[in-house]
């Protein structure tokens, strides 16, 4: 069995396994068990069970088509408004009604934080590859179109800035009881939105032609890359 085959296969035993019993009580020795080899052999292609949950995120997220349209969409303001607009309804939609997966998915994040930093680091690194690419793309396009100012020397740190402030604003929403509630519930999306976007420098004009379309396609379902 050739190596690429063998990893698949191990990446199917422990989507069953992380669907079944969940991160914390899924072990690299069962799903070694679950896929017939050795955990030595798992070790092989997966040091860790969070690089093997890590990886299954990512191809969840690079077999999304709505990410592909977008992704596919050629740099501009438009896509990075679409970008940015997308990312604050898939936040607001989680601390709306989050479903298991959407919570484990937090909790991990946030315990790794607080531990280790392993999970987190690898998810971060998968969504700076799918996204914060397209992110600073579309922002450097805006730039040169007259639609944005420049903000400091690293553009992809403005895309962590935009991403930590909807995440920790979900966090806020978690608890049944949520530790903070904002007013303004009916125009909290677009005033995130703006808050964002005039933070990473795009001008009143650019935000308010851009910020009230609909996207030709649902940005908000570009979940799992977005979320973590």
């Amino acid at each position: 069995m050739t190596g690429d085959l063998r990893r698949e296969l191990i990446l199917s035993a422990a989507k069953q396994c992380f669907a079944r019993h969940g991160f914390a009580g899924t072990t690299t020795k069962s799903v070694a068990t679950a896929a017939s080899i050795s955990e030595a052999l798992l070790f092989k292609h997966f040091p860790t069970k969070a690089a093997l949950y890590a990886e299954i995120l990512a191809e969840a997220c690079e077999a999304d088509p709505a990410l592909h349209r977008l992704l596919d969409r050629e740099p501009s303001t438009e896509t990075l408004v679409i970008l940015v607009r997308g990312m604050v309804r898939h936040f607001l939609n989680v601390s709306a009604s989050p479903d298991q997966q959407e919570a484990q998915r937090l909790r991990l994040m946030v315990s790794s934080q607080l531990d280790d930093g392993e999970f987190a680091r690898l998810l971060y690194e998968k969504i700076r590859d799918l996204i914060g690419r397209a992110f600073t793309a579309s922002l450097e396009q805006a730039i040169a179109e007259g639609d944005a100012e420049r903000v400091g020397r690293d553009p992809l740190n403005l895309f962590w800035f935009a991403h930590h402030t909807v995440l920790m604003l979900v966090l806020t929403r978690f608890p049944s009881v949520p530790a903070l509630s904002y007013g303004g519930e009916p125009d909290l999306e677009r005033q995130i939105c703006e808050f964002i976007l005039r933070g990473i420098g795009l001008n009143a004009a650019a935000i308010a032609l851009h910020l009230d379309r609909e996207p030709v396609f649902n940005a908000a379902q570009t979940s799992a890359a977005e979320s973590a």
